[in-house]
């Protein structure tokens, strides 16, 4: 009965594993298509699944999740070029482009889980608030620290784009981090308590059910 018990939770997480990865990758190949006016950025709201990844299937889950996400960040926009800035860092530094666009999210949700599972124990509300918050904060972290090595290749850009005159280091914290950072944490801190909460609620319904 146990070991029925356990094999039974062990499918039901990878389907729920599955599910989350197509939920990344339906959401990457379509959130650059879809823009915010206002605020002049595309939408991003992978970083959701990511989260939920983390908190409920544990860091393993966050950390692949996040590598799909990097995945198809750095195909899409760099290899394929779909993405002109990833296209140009790409072309001129791609092994580091790779560290970035994969380390950032994977840590991502390899971090926040880790932390998740250490705080819900004791505190599982500031749990479920801390990895959610964290997820964008090591997510924009890395890609920054990342674009600090290479500079020289981002003020290059931003001479090939004919954008406005600035420093690059002004360039990666302000526009590209900057709105996008705000963006992404404001819904992340939102919404992927509210998900959680309902999927908790969803689970116990089914294991009842069952």
């Amino acid at each position: 009965m146990h070991s029925s018990n356990e094999r039974r939770k062990s499918i039901l997480s990878m389907v729920e594993l599955a599910v989350l990865t197509a939920i990344v990758l339906v959401l990457q190949f379509t959130g650059a298509a879809i823009r915010v006016p206002v605020l002049g950025t595309s939408i991003s709201l992978v970083l959701i699944p990511i989260a939920l990844g983390a908190m409920l299937l544990g860091p393993a889950a966050g950390a692949w999740l996040g590598f799909v996400f990097g995945a198809i960040t750095y195909i899409m926009g760099g290899v394929m070029g779909m993405d002109p800035f990833t296209a140009f860092l790409f072309q001129h530094n791609p092994i580091i482009t790779a560290g970035i666009c994969f380390l950032k999210s994977t840590l991502a949700g390899y971090l926040s889980g880790l932390l998740y599972k250490t705080l819900r124990s004791r505190k599982p509300l500031l749990a479920v608030f801390v990895c959610s918050m964290l997820v964008p904060v090591i997510n924009t972290g890395i890609f920054c620290v990342g674009c600090m090595l290479i500079l020289n290749t981002i003020a290059g850009f931003i001479s090939w784009a004919g954008l406005p005159e600035q420093s690059a280091v002004y360039f990666v914290f302000i526009g590209c981090a900057g709105v996008n950072f705000l963006f992404e944490f404001a819904i992340n801190t939102v919404f992927s308590p509210v998900l959680h909460r309902l999927l908790g609620i969803l689970g116990k319904r089914l294991k009842r059910a069952a």
